[in-house]
């Protein structure tokens, strides 16, 4: 397989070779918007994604990413001087920026997501610059000096995904568009000069047969190669941002940014991990705790609970999963309980699920815990209810048992990520109202609030949100 690689990095690399050498907000829209959600496509897109995040892709090159149109959340942002837009996925767990390029090779070209898609040309904007195999960022992001790439050619990268998909090209440097955070609910234009990927090929689900194709991709990983770290090297924002994704009306908050209120409380990341892993200490199902050994919370390679918002549900290690399930199944004696094209737990019940079904509380280290309601654990699917816990012991042996938590009990929680500290934390809060951000040179305090964006689309409005790129007005967070 590393032949293989090899060998696919030194194509790229004759093939690229031949090319000439604050406070901010972005516009986020949701996929689903005005769709009743199916628990077929929510998993489906689990499917693929986890294809791509936990099949062994070397970070920061990307892994993590899901570049494949079936993302739940995308922002418009403008590339290049002259500025030109781009539909890009929001993913905190890809790392790099990319959007596709004008030599691309089966690259979409429409979208049934309703915008018009825009590939890239560097010799179209005055501030673009090929990004040579000689600098600091190709060796970074490349592991070392790559062999056969020499200062006068363009640094590649190349991702082959777990499904057999790729994506390849290589890197330039341009200026990103974006709008600072002026006062309460005002802003004004600011930019950024980013290093990001321009794709020259792509393959399977990434390719032009893609109908729910974007331009591209947004990383909030955690790698230098990030969004939020190379504004963050440069002094424009602290590695600090925050989310809150409205699962009753939809919408919600994506801010960078020292969040003065709500107060979140935060538990440690675990060191070394590619992704957002907490030690998780406790599983709670109403008022009883389940009889867990704390070794069933780290599986192989991935230790403790990985945090994800672009994961739809929420998988659990068998050994959670099947307590969990008979637990909540348990509080309704009556319940005619039905396997649904052999993978998804169902029942009848006319009744309210709130009333009727246990909470499920996650406690995690430093005494953090994490609420999920039955309204937010149960799906209404082809008549019945659904239960959106997932079997990660199904999984194949690489993901087997790991514990990975997606938007299912994110949704309706302000969630921090502080990566300065290394510490992630989340409070319940109402999304579709307004959070409050510190200037860090001031000291004053702005509302920063969810907002809807104009599409062409025929999207539902009120499943807008605002990604808040706050730049200047950063603060160091203490707890």
């Amino acid at each position: 397989m590393d032949e293989m690689k090899n060998l696919s990095t030194l194509l790229l690399l004759i093939f690229v070779s031949g090319v000439s050498a604050s406070h901010g907000v972005f516009s986020v829209k949701y996929r689903y918007a005005g769709r009743e959600r199916s628990l077929s496509d929510l998993k489906a897109h689990d499917d693929r994604r986890q294809l791509r995040i936990l099949a062994g892709v070397d970070l920061p090159l990307g892994g993590g990413g899901r570049p494949d149109g079936v993302g739940l959340y995308y922002a418009k942002i403008g590339i290049g001087t002259p500025s030109k837009d781009y539909y890009v996925q929001v993913d905190t767990g890809s790392d790099i920026m990319w959007v596709n390029c004008i030599q691309c090779i089966e690259c979409p070209r429409t979208s049934s997501l309703g915008m018009d898609l825009t590939l890239y040309n560097v010799q179209d904007s005055v501030t673009g610059k090929l990004v040579p195999c000689d600098q600091e960022f190709c060796y970074e992001v490349n592991g070392g000096p790559l062999s056969g790439c020499t200062a006068n050619m363009s640094c590649p990268y190349l991702e082959i995904y777990g499904d057999g998909s790729s994506t390849a090209g290589y890197f330039v440097k341009d200026i990103v568009q974006y709008d600072r955070v002026s006062g309460d609910l005002r802003t004004t234009s600011a930019n950024g000069s980013v290093t990001f990927g321009c794709g020259a090929r792509q393959s399977g689900d990434l390719g032009s047969s893609n109908e729910e194709a974007l331009d591209g991709i947004l990383g909030f990983g955690k790698s230098n190669s990030s969004l939020i770290s190379q504004l963050a090297a440069t002094g424009k924002v602290k590695k600090i941002f925050a989310h809150c994704l409205d699962g009753v009306n939809g919408g919600g908050i994506f801010a960078i940014g020292h969040v003065v209120q709500p107060k979140v409380n935060m538990t440690p990341m675990i060191p070394n991990q590619p992704h957002y892993n907490v030690n998780m200490t406790a599983v709670q199902v109403g008022h009883d705790f389940l009889d867990l050994p704390i070794e069933v919370f780290e599986a192989g390679d991935w230790k403790g609970a990985i945090i994800d918002s672009g994961t739809t549900l929420a998988y659990l290690p068998e050994m959670v999963y099947e307590p969990l399930v008979s637990k909540i199944i348990s509080q309704q004696s009556d319940l005619k309980v039905h396997t649904v094209r052999d993978e998804y737990t169902c029942f009848q019940y006319s009744g309210s699920v709130d009333d009727g079904f246990p909470n499920v509380t996650f406690h995690f280290e430093n005494s953090v815990f994490l609420k999920v309601y039955p309204q937010e654990y149960l799906f209404p699917f082809e008549g019945l209810w659904c239960i959106g816990w997932q079997n990660s012991g199904m999984l194949s042996r690489d993901k087997r048992n790991m514990t990975l938590l997606g938007d299912l009990v994110l949704s309706n929680k302000l969630v921090l990520y502080d990566l300065e500290h290394q510490a992630i934390g989340w409070t319940e809060y109402n999304c579709s109202s307004s959070i409050k951000v510190q200037d860090e040179q001031t000291g004053t305090v702005h509302l920063i609030g969810s907002h809807s964006i104009y599409s062409a689309s025929s999207l539902n409005a009120q499943w807008c949100i605002t990604l808040l790129l706050l730049s200047t007005l950063l603060h160091r967070l203490v707890y």
